[in-house]
């Protein structure tokens, strides 16, 4: 993330202290929009579609690898941002693995909490099988609260009988609604983004009055037998790191192939600095060729 949009995105998320009135959901919508924004890269075409019933948007590199597909789910701690806030992370990842990519429109708290964005997610994982995606040939990414949803996503499909992607890709997943992870408070002052009560506001608007330590809403605390391979990309500054760590670590305790990587000195979503963090580009490669080496394609030799 620059600093322009870390200063935009920091003074949205602290406009309610000391501010009066709080910021309204469609006005942390559109701040957060101008603030992280990112369009898709050159050689990355665009199309609005529709997958599971919901909006989406496809991103289609110019130079294909093969068949395989790529689901993407957005962050924005399933309050803001939208399949167009994030084309660049999305259609970043479909760029470096030429794979033909789909970023969901799922629905957003309050208006749709929990467990809307799980059902949304499955609807658009249900839809690519049913329409003839060999599941060896799709995988399945997400950022922040996408990737807490794209482990929720295969944990819903699981339990639905569908099979499993060839693999899962997560970066600094948001994965433990019940906030009990250690680093939400000893890495607050490291956090340049987020605060604790930052991440609970998400929670309590995505959770309302569900239970928090269900599975579908905090992956920490599932059964990952079964699930596929998984890399799992943290920054070591961001109070969601033992959300990730403990995601790994549940993975691996269920007999599941996981590579935890921890960026030293990185924050939140670090993978949005690609073209300006040497770390971002190497994190994205390691991402693409977790990829195209499960899904048994060659990957693409890109210049940056």
């Amino acid at each position: 993330m620059s600093r322009q949009q870390r200063e935009a995105l920091d003074a949205l998320l602290r406009s309610a202290p000391r501010g009066g009135t709080p910021p309204t959901v469609e006005e942390q919508r559109s701040g957060f929009a101008a603030a992280l924004t990112r369009p898709a890269p050159d050689g990355v075409v665009t199309r609005r579609t529709v997958l599971g019933g919901r909006p989406a948007l496809e991103l289609i590199p110019a130079e294909l690898s093969g068949r395989g597909r790529l689901l993407y789910l957005h962050g924005g701690g399933y309050v803001v941002g939208s399949p167009h806030t994030h084309a660049g992370l999305a259609g970043e990842l479909a760029l470096r693995t030429g794979l033909r990519a789909v970023s969901v429109d799922y629905r957003l708290a309050p208006e749709h909490p929990f467990p809307a964005a799980v059902d949304d997610g499955l609807a658009a994982y249900r839809e690519l099988l049913a329409t003839g995606t060999d599941p060896r040939e799709l995988v399945v990414a997400g950022d922040s609260a996408g990737g807490g949803l794209s482990i929720a996503t295969l944990l819903a499909a699981r339990e639905a009988g569908l099979p499993q992607p060839a693999a899962v890709v997560t970066f600094s997943p948001w994965a433990d609604l019940t906030l009990t992870g250690e680093s939400m408070r000893s890495k607050e002052d490291a956090d340049p983004i987020f605060t604790e009560a930052d991440v609970r506001a998400y929670a309590d608007l995505y959770a309302a009055s569900a239970d928090r330590t269900h599975p579908l809403a905090s992956p920490v605390l599932a059964d990952f037998t079964g699930l596929p391979p998984l890399l799992v990309q943290v920054g070591a500054n961001e109070v969601l790191l033992d959300d990730a760590v403990r995601l790994a670590g549940r993975a691996g305790a269920d007999d599941v192939d996981v590579t935890l990587e921890i960026g030293p000195g990185l924050p939140h979503v670090f993978q949005l600095n690609y073209g300006r963090l040497d770390e971002a580009d190497a994190a994205f490669d390691r991402a693409a060729r977790f990829l195209t080496t499960h899904l048994g394609v060659e990957r693409l030799e890109l210049a940056h």
